[in-house]
């Protein structure tokens, strides 16, 4: 694309200095973005053990406890017992959580993923920084681009939520540039660039298939441009065909080989997931709108929820696609400028492409996604994450342009040349400051990110933390609610048991099978929104059997008084009193939790009418319940 001067080479100190300077400002931007975190305890507190958060929580425990007791890091039985979680078919970053098990052995899990939290926005900035140094002239215009890219809207709102998977954006950039070698440059023997990009596969491949799905799509796109663009100069573009295609052949045979198992254990292997992914409620589409790129809105609408129910604890979010008015304005303007730059065009196509394809059909009416929703392995993408590439293609294209507008004033064939290379930098800065205005705005109320402590109730942290053989326990509230904050609970615990139920899209009634009823009354049970379930005859018998089935043998209700807001389920009144009805036993007290030892326990059911049912639990002390429930009292 844009050849490199020739002369002296500089030193290696010269040449490292400006990314040692880089990777410092990113590093020490992505500390005051976590700075809650730091200036507190990094292994006890982080955005909320609540929500997501408490599912990577977990993630980063269960490698370290998997192969230090010789398991298998991709699949586990702690969760969903008895059939287990299939965790390369879930968001379970072993790509990250594997190389982080140090931290994670000597200070815990949170502190790992605290680590990994704050890494994130550095590295994928860095990544950036690397791909625009291919092309711009300016160092500083690369480092601007890199710092849109690692602190973009996207970026943060996905760290807020802890969607790891979706926020380490390292990767991509550095496929990109790989991919520029194969099919641009040529400068890399054609095994060592189909190598890179293989390793570059792999590693994305355990830290987010989701995401490396859409990046194939995309990159296939831009493939397809780049090939349609060469046929303007079919010599030039048959004396590149041979090394590319030696170098995509090395890239697909080295990724077949290392992959070939763990991609049938993603699509076939025990506990994998079919079809889309969160099913067919609403949560199996959820994108952007037409203006939401320029529409700072995005997840503010949701803040009320997230406190309440789990999640982020700041306030209003902005949405995965904002970049802001003047960041797109001056995209389209230097584009216009620098018509005859193919590499703009490039970017701006295939961004154009991702921002069409994170389009919400329920939003829009018809979306290209509706038409590509059911392609295999694709039904497990979330469209609205195809922000992300864009965000990455709006980051190339504002890098670019500000290199533009430098070399303009200094170049003598520039329209606007200017004598002093000061006024360039003043201009090409301006831009950038301009381009970043509304972003930070948007973001500068949850800055730092703010952060909760991650506290197990006191059952967790003492009794179940003693390793009871064959031990099954089902929560209250049950983690497949979406009130996941039990995960958390049993990572900080070490693992000493297994749970019935777990978060994220395996936990949901969709994939539940013949226990579907079942955990749709558990999530009705616990969520406090909308009716509340009674145990009736039918009821009863239902959640009964579930419990068989999953093997349950302790069932742990904790004070729900007791417990941060986002991780209660209703009442420990109701609780107490649906959970007596279903066993046909009273629990014990334990560590301030009320815990039924199911394998003491053999009594029938204790069906109770709605009127009898509101009787012993609306207002009554929970210690009162099981007494009236059991018709004691």
């Amino acid at each position: 694309m844009r050849g490199q001067g020739t002369g002296p080479r500089p030193s290696t100190s010269r040449q490292l200095a400006p990314w040692g300077l880089a990777g410092a400002a990113y590093l020490g931007l992505a500390v005051l973005l976590w700075w809650s975190v730091w200036s507190g305890d990094p292994a006890t507190v982080t955005t909320c053990g609540c929500g997501d958060a408490a599912r990577f929580v977990w993630f980063f425990e269960w490698p370290a406890y998997a192969l230090t007791h010789g398991n298998a890091p991709w699949h586990s039985s702690l969760l969903l017992h008895p059939t287990g979680l299939n965790l390369l078919a879930d968001t379970s970053v072993l790509g990250l959580a594997i190389p982080l098990m140090p931290v994670t052995l000597v200070a815990g899990p949170v502190a790992s993923m605290n680590v990994v939290l704050t890494l994130t926005p550095a590295c994928s900035a860095l990544a950036m920084y690397w791909l625009l140094q291919r092309w711009a002239t300016w160092r500083p215009a690369a480092f601007i681009g890199g710092l849109l890219y690692g602190f973009s809207p996207f970026m943060l709102t996905v760290l807020a939520l802890n969607q790891l998977n979706l926020a380490f954006l390292a990767i991509p950039p550095l496929m990109v540039g790989v991919l520029d070698d194969i099919l641009v440059r040529q400068q890399i023997g054609a095994r060592r660039s189909g190598m890179a990009l293989a390793a570059l596969v792999v590693v994305q491949f355990f830290v987010g298939i989701e995401l490396l799905a859409i990046v194939a799509v995309c990159v296939l796109v831009g493939m397809a441009l780049v090939v349609a663009g060469s046929a303007r100069r079919p010599a030039a573009a048959r004396a590149r065909l041979s090394h590319a295609l030696r170098s995509l052949a090395w890239a697909t045979g080295a990724s077949v080989l290392v992959l070939a198992v763990p991609v049938w254990y993603f699509a076939a292997g025990p506990a994998h997931l079919s079809g889309p992914i969160w099913g067919t409620g609403p949560l199996s589409t959820f994108g952007t709108g037409l203006v939401s790129t320029v529409e700072p809105g995005g997840l503010a609408a949701l803040e009320s929820v997230m406190h309440r129910l789990g999640g982020y604890q700041g306030s209003g979010l902005p949405g995965f696609a904002y970049l802001g008015w003047t960041w797109v304005a001056a995209i389209v303007a230097g584009m216009v400028w620098r018509r005859r730059d193919r590499l703009l065009w490039l970017f701006g196509a295939v961004g154009v492409m991702s921002a069409l394809l994170a389009l919400a059909p329920s939003q829009v009416g018809w979306a290209p996604w509706r038409a590509l929703r059911h392609v295999p392995l694709l039904s497990q993408v979330v469209e609205v994450r195809f922000a992300a590439v864009t965000t990455l293609c709006a980051s190339v294209l504002a890098g670019l342009v500000v290199d533009h507008v430098h070399r303009a004033f200094v170049s003598p064939k520039g329209r606007i040349a200017a004598s002093r290379p000061t006024a360039a930098a003043a201009c090409a800065i301006s831009l950038a400051a301009v381009v970043a205005v509304p972003p930070a705005v948007a973001m500068a109320s949850n800055v730092p990110l703010v952060t909760r402590p991650v506290a197990p109730p006191p059952w967790f942290a003492g009794p179940g933390r003693n390793p009871v053989p064959g031990r099954v326990v089902l929560t209250y509230p049950v983690p497949s609610s979406g009130l996941q904050a039990s995960q958390a609970w049993q990572a900080i615990a070490g693992m000493p048991f297994s749970m019935a139920g777990a978060g994220g899209p395996a936990g949901t009634p969709a994939h539940a099978g013949d226990q579907a009823a079942a955990v749709r009354l558990l999530d009705h049970a616990s969520l406090p929104l909308g009716p509340a379930p009674v145990p009736t005859t039918p009821v009863a018998k239902t959640l009964r059997g579930a419990i068989h089935a999953w093997g349950v043998t302790t069932v742990i209700v904790p004070d729900q008084r007791k417990l941060a807001p986002y991780d209660r389920g209703r009442s420990t009144s109701y609780a107490v009193g649906l959970f007596t009805a279903v066993i046909g036993s009273p629990p014990q007290r334990s560590a301030g939790a009320w815990v039924w030892s199911l394998a003491e326990v053999n009594a029938p059911a204790v069906p109770e009418s709605p009127m009898t049912f509101t009787r012993c639990t609306a207002g009554v002390p929970a210690a009162d319940v099981a007494a009236c429930v059991l018709g004691r009292g």
